[in-house]
């Protein structure tokens, strides 16, 4: 027999989503043969899967414990400590006791990709943490620090990373609610159609694609996207533009702006080849710089209210547009 006492990072989720932290092997179908067969109790009752745990729950399993190897366990990596092969320091543009806004650089991905890449943003903020004293694996059951929004890899910008489990849940509460606002700063290689416009279209990413679809009307499969954008300078056939991300799917602002005529400048994949070539411009010049959190009053983020959060300029809008100034 196993017991867990629900700690306040475990507490607020579903028995059988910590379960399938806490007991890797575990198949599913066995998991809710064992909460049928009481084999899995909750303070010593019957207890559903649904059932939502709370801080000090004890849960009992009379179960093998072989089911509770990690060797299929998302913590394995981080209860071996493979975050401390990634480097430590992150550039942090604010923290509390919640949260984390760090500015990802270029080039860096924010999690494990197809090449295992050990040195990620997610890897850097939890060593980060754990060198500082604010994080130790060993000490959780089924929660780890978590970034609470992505970024390409060869897109810069702001990128937030929950500390608990509570803020977890909060920030991703209020991005699916559209109460954190996101805007980019990026350089188009024509004028879009207007000086300022709020776009709407319909978007696909494909199964076996790497580039995702847009369409005017709405199709099977397709979900409505929506961007806002703002000319702010212009020089030569460069723009620099303001983007508010509406909605916020996978490359939305690169394909979307390619599909109104104003592609991303460094953007190969939907872009031109040519005028990047020309301009020498090898990634995507599209920067998450600025970050405004508006939680209700009552939110356990609700200091944040009104908080805005920005990073410096990014260094294509210095090369490109040395005196434009924000």
């Amino acid at each position: 027999m196993k017991e867990f006492i629900i700690k306040s990072n475990d507490s607020g989720q579903r028995l059988d989503k910590f379960m399938r932290k806490a007991a890797p092997s575990l198949p599913a179908g066995m998991l809710y043969k064992f909460l049928r067969t009481k084999k899995i109790k909750v303070n010593r009752k019957r207890a559903e899967g649904s059932q939502m745990l709370n801080e000090n729950d004890v849960v009992s399993c009379y179960i093998n414990d072989d089911f509770f190897s990690e060797k299929r366990s998302t913590l394995k990596k981080i209860k071996t400590h493979s975050f401390t092969s990634a480097l430590p320091e992150i550039d942090a543009v604010y923290e509390d006791e919640n949260l984390l806004i760090i500015y990802k650089p270029q080039g860096l991905v924010v999690h494990d990709d197809d090449h295992k890449t050990s040195d990620t943003l997610i890897a850097r903020v939890l060593h980060y943490l754990y060198k500082k004293g604010s994080y130790n694996p060993d000490s959780e059951q089924s929660f780890a620090p978590a970034l609470c929004n992505r970024l390409d890899r060869n897109t810069s910008g702001l990128v937030i990373a929950a500390k608990n489990a509570a803020s977890l849940r909060e920030i991703n509460r209020l991005i699916r609610e559209d109460k954190i606002h996101k805007s980019y700063l990026c350089i188009t290689t024509s004028s879009p159609p207007k000086k300022q416009d709020t776009l709407k279209a319909y978007h696909i990413k494909p199964q076996n694609g790497k580039t995702v679809k847009i369409s005017s009307r709405k199709l099977d499969g397709y979900k409505e996207i929506i961007t806002g954008y703002n000319v702010l300078s212009r020089k030569d056939n460069l723009c620099l533009v303001k983007i508010d991300l509406i909605t916020g799917r996978t490359h939305q602002i690169r394909a979307h702006m390619a599909f109104v005529g104003a592609p991303l400048l460094g953007d190969d994949k939907y872009g031109k080849p040519d005028i990047n070539r020309k301009y020498n411009a090898k990634y995507q010049q599209l920067c998450a710089y600025k970050l405004v959190f508006e939680p209700e009053n009552d939110s356990f983020l609700g200091y944040l209210s009104g908080k805005r959060f920005t990073c410096e300029l990014p260094q294509f809008v210095k090369r490109f547009f040395p005196d434009f100034r924000l």
